[in-house]
């Protein structure tokens, strides 16, 4: 989901990026997520789809879709970023694998440094089976070392079932499948507190990126900071400034800059900059200032959003803010906190992708077992279920999404196939696109703290990528 991660050795190579798909449809999936979220919005109370948590386990008949080995007495250890109420409603797949498997899961949380956790449990000899990894470079990274296996056929029968080839293909390297993609994330989403916006008399929601500013502008007249930034946490910048880059510099350009195939010193980077220095410019459209972003992590930027009493007007992240509401807020998703696609930059608004893949870093029955039910509908329509959870599979019943904002949001995501842009940042070699306190993550902090300096941040990027693209 999201990309926090710190490779443990710094590397030179270039780490190749997804396989290209095609360029066109970002407008249409932005369009027909914002034409989604619109008819939701309207019809939504609240409502949460007729779902309490408790749900099957299969079919609509309750019947599991796909077969697992009996593993009893096997232990599996299974490592993620996941914290939490994220943590808690992934819990529930591994009890229902351990029912069916008769194995026993052991979850290890790896902190915000996912592959520097990773590298040093295996070159010491220790990995989990399993593994999440939030970046597509790491995966490739990994693979490239011989640290994970290639899915079994199992697991491979259930991805062919469950997942378009774009999802497929951004698991695999070399020609091999190693990844099942079985989060997804869309990350052009602003969330924003319905009772802010009505006591500032805002009865439109912001549509292009001027409307935006105005709203943000609005909301502070008003008295409540307007938006929310979780910059403690530089990973969420790195969001902001992708979804300002794919709408105005367009897909193509998204596609140059996330192989590094033009310089961070582009014009085009300027011009994105620029635009957030718009934003980020204003202190006091900023709850705390910049200063005061620079000391927020993500979920206390959600918590500020939804809760105390001052609360902010919007704040800017994916379809797993959701988590955060429904596990850190009284909140209630579709009446106190509402949601709008990422404003139009360009000519249209962004529509920027994430996701977790899980990966075997052992061999053997059980990692290879989990696999399986993480590619099954099965374990996608419980992880749906307990809320803040997309999922690319396109089999699973869109029913089971707790509420109607994710599911509307569900079904734009698997409306687009395999036409649609993945973090530029999970793309890139974790030394510049996922290392905290270094690269992309840290020179979009030191821009948050100097947005005039739009030619010295560009500098400082260039020089960053090149050194982790091996260019320099």
């Amino acid at each position: 989901m999201r990309s926090m991660l710190r490779t443990r050795n710094a590397t030179t190579e270039h780490h190749p990026s997804p396989t290209p798909r095609p360029r066109p449809a970002a407008r249409a999936l932005a369009a027909l997520t914002a034409g989604l979220l619109a008819v939701t919005l309207s019809a939504c109370g609240g409502d949460d789809g007729g779902n309490d948590g408790d749900q099957g386990t299969g079919d609509a008949g309750g019947r599991p879709t796909v077969q697992l080995p009996r593993l009893d007495g096997q232990e599996l250890e299974v490592a993620a970023v996941f914290t939490g109420p994220e943590l808690d409603n992934f819990q529930k797949v591994l009890d229902e694998f351990e029912k069916r498997t008769g194995a026993t899961v052991t979850f290890v949380p790896t902190g915000n440094n996912t592959s520097t956790f990773l590298g040093t449990k295996i070159e010491g000899g220790k990995p989990p089976d399993v593994a999440f990894l939030p970046q597509v470079g790491v995966l490739h990274q990994f693979a490239e070392k011989g640290w994970i296996k290639p899915l079994g056929s199992e697991a491979l029968a259930q991805l062919d079932k469950n997942f378009s080839d774009g999802w497929k293909d951004l698991g695999a390297y070399e020609g091999k499948r190693y990844g099942v993609y079985a989060k997804a994330a869309n990350k052009s989403l602003v969330w924003y507190n319905s009772a802010a916006f009505e006591a500032a008399g805002i009865t439109e929601e912001p549509k292009s990126w001027d409307e935006f500013l105005r709203t943000a502008r609005t909301l502070s007249d008003a008295g409540s900071p307007a938006v929310s930034i979780g910059g403690a946490d530089g990973w969420t910048l790195t969001d902001w400034f992708e979804n300002v880059y794919l709408s105005q510099a367009g897909p193509e350009k998204y596609d140059q800059l996330a192989k590094h195939e033009i310089k961070w010193t582009d014009p085009s980077v300027e011009e994105a900059l620029t635009t957030l220095a718009e934003l980020w410019g204003e202190d006091e459209l900023i709850a705390g200032g910049a200063s005061g972003a620079l000391q927020t992590e993500y979920p206390k930027s959600i918590t500020q959003t939804f809760s105390g009493d001052t609360p902010a007007g919007m704040v800017f992240e994916g379809d797993f803010v959701a988590v955060t509401i429904n596990g850190d807020t009284d909140a209630k998703i579709g009446t106190d906190a509402k949601v709008f696609p990422f404003p139009a930059v360009g000519d249209d608004s962004p529509v920027v992708t994430g996701g977790d893949a899980a990966v075997a870093l052992k061999d053997g029955k059980g990692a290879q077992a989990l696999l399986t039910f993480l590619a099954s509908t099965d374990a996608a329509e419980i992880w749906a279920a307990q809320g803040g959870f997309l999922s690319p599979n396109k089999e699973m019943d869109q029913g089971t999404y707790k509420d109607d904002v994710t599911r509307e949001i569900a079904k734009a995501l698997l409306a687009a196939g395999d036409d649609f842009r993945f973090d530029m940042s999970d793309q890139a070699p974790a030394a510049f696109g996922g290392t905290q306190g270094v690269g992309e993550w840290k020179d979009l902090q030191d821009f948050l703290k100097n947005p005039d300096d739009v030619a010295g941040a560009q500098k400082k990027l260039e020089t960053s990528a090149a050194k982790a693209y091996g260019k320099g």
